[in-house]
């Protein structure tokens, strides 16, 4: 899996996505609560993490990138949380165990991935039996098209529609599908059958 194009290193390492965090992980979870052992997949620099760590404090919580500098930023960053860890991971090949998590979330990074619904497999695969894939992604419109080849950062955009189909068949109940932002943002919370 490729790295993050520079510009968008540069933003998942600003203040200003740093005061976005905080305030997106309630909006993107729909509500959710944590428990137990928590995985958030393509974390970055640890924005997300860091937010979710001040709100779950008896969480644990593993972040996981594949970019090793992002990694390096998250390291620094939530250093000061005994109950996080990161580490470095392709999220189509996880290094855990089947079963391992309570949860897993991922903000903004499946399209990211070129082969997302492998990546929504080995969710699946990972979580535990009533676990729950909780997160928020692109879509695929002209604008976040645009922004992307602007960039050059690698992607694959997610259609509306594609989403909910590779969920289930990947083995996962829907709870919550939501399409935001003129459609430019779908939120979702999926659940592993016990």
């Amino acid at each position: 899996m490729p790295a993050m194009s520079r510009p968008e290193r540069s933003f998942c390492r600003s203040g200003v996505w740093q005061k976005v965090a905080r305030r997106l992980v309630p909006w993107t979870t729909l509500g959710a609560t944590f428990h137990g052992d928590v995985l958030e997949i393509g974390g970055g620099g640890g924005g997300m993490a860091e937010a979710l760590a001040r709100t779950n404090p008896d969480v644990r919580l593993m972040m996981t990138d594949v970019d090793p500098a992002m990694v390096d930023v998250a390291r620094v960053r939530l250093a000061r949380y005994s109950n996080v860890a990161v580490r470095q991971a392709d999220v189509t090949r996880m290094p855990f165990a089947d079963a391992t998590y309570d949860a897993v979330v991922s903000f903004l990074m499946l399209h990211h991935v070129i082969a997302w619904e492998a990546a929504v497999d080995e969710v699946a695969r990972v979580l535990r039996p009533g676990g729950m894939f909780v997160g928020y992604d692109l879509t695929d419109t002209p604008v976040s098209a645009w922004t992307h080849r602007i960039d050059g950062s690698p992607h694959r955009l997610i259609p509306r529609g594609a989403f909910e189909p590779a969920v289930e068949n990947a083995g996962l109940d829907i709870e919550q599908v939501r399409y935001s932002g003129r459609n430019h943002v779908v939120r979702f919370r999926a659940r592993k059958p016990r």
